[in-house]
């Protein structure tokens, strides 16, 4: 069991349970889930005690069958004279696997509000922890977001030590070492950092931990928020803290040297470092054939590209440099723009915003009508605008094909938005120019990144060949050379923060 919380309580237990009791109620003042179970020996008057735990976050069960009824069956004899009860019930009465001895208020609280139960005796001024855990828990499915053809379907769930034992079934080695921390003030969630003690860099951990140290947080209630602080760089869109739902990813970030945050409460895990090429890395990949899982990942490679270049590339050439588009499309694009009101540049604005419009609200509505909404969307819409000359067919195909793309690599929709648009912006005052200005300005601020000491373009960069295996292309298993991807960006990550 854990330890206390931060909560200061300077009060500590009295002998008597009545007061132990009234000490509780002021702390959790017109609380009716707090539930106090007074209880009396049937034979033995001096063992008199009270059972304090939260309704709903134990095993009512475990309470009646392995907590009461020993009790009440409990036959003191001459031998176990002089020796207090708390202590007899300990050792050798209560049928729980975890007990312990506590009257530490800050460690009793915090028991009591993770769902274990409190047993107070009377003349005694200490409580018995006892773990009675029964909350009601999502069980282990299948991730909504990184769903794999092939290749485990288990994901990660709200439960902090249900996620510790997915990865600890994948990596079982001693060397795997959990290290657990509570943050936010007021709300105490339990944070556990998971690594390999032989493979971990120090100082990427030491710095991890620094930075966990300064964060001041009235409540923590997801990871997201902590990846947000634990980030390197506030202003860029791309992230330098991954998340994932699925145990196998971590546990094989793990075993590159990487380490991994839980949060309780939380489906997401965050690893750190997280380089550039992880975005378009997937489970699949490993599973499968290298040669197509290698297709797979040069097409998320291409995809993303087009996700931010096609727009600005389209008004760039249609608004600035026409000579660069063959003359047959040249006056076909014409044709199609004759009676359309809107100039180029606001007309891709305009669909670009109604593409997002449609995406997030495709994404917040149920389930059961979000397929319909994005169809009605995509053809009612999209050829009703065209029909009424309101923007031209080879923007809707631009469009369409920006989200197609966009939708590939879901993981990188916040970087790719901004970067759209930004490029988008640059074409718009000086056409294939600024495009490619903008280009080269974003492959900079790309390289200039780091993530926890670690270059953000470590292995993209690079052109030795232990490096570009597992970046643009999945090198096969079978070859002795490239069978340890996974040692070799390990050992790669621990030279670079010597």
């Amino acid at each position: 069991m854990k330890g206390g919380i931060p909560l200061q309580i300077k009060e500590s237990l009295h002998s008597s349970v009545d007061e132990n009791i009234a000490l509780f109620k002021s702390i959790f003042p017109n609380d009716s889930t707090i539930k106090f179970r007074r209880f009396q020996h049937p034979q033995v008057k001096s063992l008199c005690g009270c059972l304090i735990h939260i309704e709903g976050m134990v095993s009512t069960e475990t309470l009646s069958n392995y907590i009461l009824r020993p009790i009440f069956h409990f036959q003191p004899s001459e031998e176990n004279r002089g020796i207090p009860y708390l202590q007899l019930l300990m050792e050798g009465i209560i049928e729980v696997s975890m007990l312990e001895l506590s009257n530490d208020m800050n460690a009793l609280l915090s028991e009591l509000l993770n769902g274990n139960t409190l047993l107070l005796l009377e003349g005694h001024d200490q409580a018995l922890l006892i773990e009675t855990q029964g909350l009601q828990t999502r069980g282990v499915s299948e991730p909504g977001t990184e769903k794999s053809v092939i290749g485990p379907r288990e994901g990660f769930t709200e439960t902090l030590i249900t996620n510790l034992s997915l990865i600890r079934r994948r990596v079982k080695n001693p060397k795997l070492k959990f290290e657990f921390m509570e943050l936010g003030e007021t709300t105490n969630t339990s944070v556990c950092l998971c690594y390999l003690e032989d493979s971990v860099s120090l100082k990427i951990l030491e710095e991890l931990k620094k930075r966990l140290a300064r964060i001041q947080i009235d409540a923590l209630v997801d990871s997201g928020e902590l990846q947000e602080l634990l980030r390197d760089d506030i202003l860029t869109p791309f992230e330098t803290v991954g998340n994932t739902e699925r145990p196998d990813t971590v546990a094989g970030k793990i075993m590159e040297g990487r380490i991994a945050v839980l949060v309780d409460g939380s489906p997401f895990v965050l690893t750190v470092p997280f380089l550039f090429n992880e975005y378009f890395q997937v489970s699949e990949d490993y599973y499968s054939n290298y040669l197509f899982g290698s297709f797979n990942r040069m097409i998320r490679f291409i995809g993303e590209f087009l996700a931010v270049s096609v727009p600005a590339i389209y008004v760039s050439l249609v608004t600035y440099n026409q000579e660069m588009i063959p003359t047959p499309l040249l006056l076909s694009i014409s044709a199609a723009r004759q009676s359309v009101p809107l100039p180029t540049v606001a007309e891709c604005f305009l669909m670009l915003l109604v593409f997002e419009i449609l995406r997030e609200a495709g994404t917040r509505i149920p389930n059961s009508i979000g397929q319909a909404v994005s169809i009605v969307g995509a053809l009612v819409l999209g050829q009703a605008a065209v029909d009424a000359r309101v923007v031209s067919a080879p923007m809707v195909i631009v469009v369409g094909i920006t989200g197609i793309t966009t939708l590939i690599n879901v993981k990188m929709k916040a970087a790719s938005i901004f970067t759209r648009f930004t490029l988008l912006t640059l074409a718009t005052f000086m056409g294939i120019y600024g495009y490619l200005f903008g280009l080269i300005g974003v492959v900079v601020h790309l390289m200039s990144l780091r993530s926890f000491g670690v270059p953000y373009m470590l292995t993209i960069g690079s052109i030795k060949d232990d490096d570009i295996q597992d970046t643009l292309i999945r090198g096969p298993w079978w070859a002795s050379r490239v069978g340890t991807l996974r040692i070799q960006t390990k050992r790669r990550i621990r030279k670079v923060m010597r």
